[in-house]
């Protein structure tokens, strides 16, 4: 059995140890960009790799294509070898931000054609609740060969520009409501949304404990989101396409699957003095 959203800290117990599950770490603070590698040294599920945001999940910044361009696919798919992950590999991804950084990652693996990856459900605080160990050593798992076979995943600026405010697209914000509304903005050099964009913070997704809402009650917030809208024309985006990821998993344990990412979001967007804010 492959999993291909989520994994609770039980099932992920009884897999330790299994040569054909990898665990991936990639806790992460946009605010300090060394703290994910610093707590994994300290402690870490048993056999985790570690994945780093910036490094291994994003690309080179050039200033005008947000703070987390995608990776060259090449790239990724070679550092995913180096780490272990190969066709059949059953990867478990987790940080202890909510899901809002193990999502870029689960959303990136199924862009290069792995279907076979799964957040923990409610992250390292679950995992660590349910009485699961933690360790310091640094796994010892043989490097393979990831081959990448990209989808039709992702979007870019031109698109969304193309599309905007029209039936073709769905756009939909996964950053807090103030942010989306212009305040309190710390982060992006200019506050405001994307013009059309309609709003849904991505810890809506979530019950108190962390943990992901069950499905029928996430399929019925979300097509109320979708108001019409096929989940194919659904295009997401948040602060730098990171947080976004979050909202297509929760679609796809909804049972709609289909909608895609613009992954340079508002960093992006708002980076072309050009293009139009609300």
């Amino acid at each position: 059995m492959s999993y291909t959203t989520l994994v609770d800290a039980a099932t992920l117990a009884t897999h330790l140890g299994d040569p054909d599950w990898l665990v991936v770490d990639v806790r992460h603070q946009l605010a300090d960009t060394g703290y994910g590698e610093r707590v994994y040294a300290e402690s870490h599920i048993p056999g985790a790799a570690f994945l780093h945001c910036d490094r291994d999940l994003s690309g080179p910044l050039t200033g005008s294509n947000g703070r987390h361009p995608l990776p060259a696919p090449e790239q990724l798919a070679a550092r995913l070898g180096e780490i272990g992950v190969g066709p059949q590999t059953q990867v478990v991804v987790y940080d202890d931000a909510q899901g809002m950084i193990a999502g870029r990652l689960w959303l990136l693996l199924r862009w290069l054609g792995h279907d076979r990856v799964a957040l923990l459900d409610g992250g390292l605080q679950a995992w660590q609740d349910a009485g699961g160990a933690l360790t310091a050593e640094r796994p010892r798992r043989p490097p393979t060969v990831f081959t990448a076979r990209v989808r039709d995943a992702m979007v870019d600026a031109d698109y969304v520009r193309a599309f905007l405010q029209t039936s073709r697209m769905h756009l939909v914000d996964a950053r807090s409501p103030d942010r989306y509304r212009g305040e309190n903005e710390t982060i992006d050099r200019v506050g405001g949304h994307i013009p059309g964009a309609i709003n849904r913070f991505f810890r809506e997704n979530l019950q108190a404990d962390g943990r992901f809402k069950p499905a029928a009650e996430l399929r019925a917030e979300w097509l109320a989101v979708l108001a019409g809208s096929s989940p194919d024309q659904v295009v997401h985006q948040c602060g730098s396409g990171v947080s976004a990821c979050h909202n297509m998993l929760a679609m796809e344990i909804a049972g709609l699957p289909g909608s895609r990412l613009y992954a340079g979001s508002w960093s992006e967007w708002c980076a072309d003095c050009g293009r139009p804010v609300a």
